[in-house]
């Protein structure tokens, strides 16, 4: 269901937000949606759910067979003019490809989007979540390495702000669930220079990342190696991952444009 949101101003367009807020109904755990479906997750009426539906079908963006609702790929459109004005993937996905080659484990890089991370670039070796990760995969910046260190990156502000707002839920038995813990575990990735997380986000995955930065200091993403608990203890990523993953940061911070992104 749509959150209350601050209070607008007189130019906000209810109607787009609410189009928008359809089209984020769906996602990988439910790529199909019944009218009744769509209108419980965005919290419109069924009469209103149906016309966005309806029209964002004759524009192409949903599929119905019927019954249930689908996105279809042009939808990819609405994030390929950020992606293709956005340099920063071209310039990582070759050192992602290096640094896969050399530590065998997946790798990719997100920026923060609100409270979430989001997926901009990666090279994937086997699959070990149970999501299926592509550009454009979300999740909750406080339960993931690359999160952590651009909330480390945030102006005190900033980070006040979020650590005020955020919802800690539970993800696994292992998640941080108090601001105070993830403040410091937050501090911890800003004095050290990356974060780990270990099994926070899903049982049996660890993952480790370093923050991308401008040629003004500012961080701009985050790139992280993921890896199966199983085969990966604390102390060897620490020991084996974590050179690789700073030396790639290093090298993806010189090869930015001197621009903001």
């Amino acid at each position: 269901m749509m959150e209350p949101g601050p209070e607008r101003g007189p130019d906000f367009v209810q109607s787009l937000e609410r189009g928008l807020a359809v089209i984020r109904a769906f996602n990988a755990a439910r790529p199909e949606l019944t009218l009744t479906e769509v209108a419980a997750a965005t919290g419109v009426t069924r009469a209103a759910a149906r016309r966005f539906l309806l029209t964002l079908g004759e524009l192409g963006y949903v599929r119905n067979d019927g019954r249930q609702f689908s996105l279809t790929p042009r939808v990819l459109e609405l994030g390929y003019a950020y992606l293709s004005g956005l340099s920063l993937p071209a310039v990582a996905e070759p050192h992602l490809e290096s640094l896969v080659a050399e530590v065998n484990e997946s790798s990719s890089v997100s920026v923060l989007d609100g409270d979430d991370i989001v997926y901009v670039a990666r090279v994937p070796t086997s699959r070990i979540m149970t999501v299926t990760i592509s550009v454009g995969t979300r999740f909750p910046a406080y339960a993931t390495s690359m999160g952590r260190v651009m909330l480390a990156g945030l102006p005190p502000d900033d980070l006040e702000a979020y650590l005020a707002k955020v919802r800690l839920e539970r993800l696994t038995a292992r998640t941080v669930t108090t601001t105070a813990a993830l403040l410091t575990e937050i501090n911890r990735a800003r004095s050290q220079g990356w974060a780990l997380v270990d099994q926070e986000l899903e049982e049996g995955l660890r993952s480790v990342a370093a923050p991308i930065r401008d040629r003004t200091g500012r961080t701009v993403a985050a790139l992280n190696i993921s890896a199966a608990a199983s085969r990966n203890s604390v102390e060897s990523i620490r020991r084996t991952l974590v050179p690789p993953l700073v030396a790639t940061a290093a090298r993806i911070e010189a090869d930015l444009p001197a621009r903001r992104f």
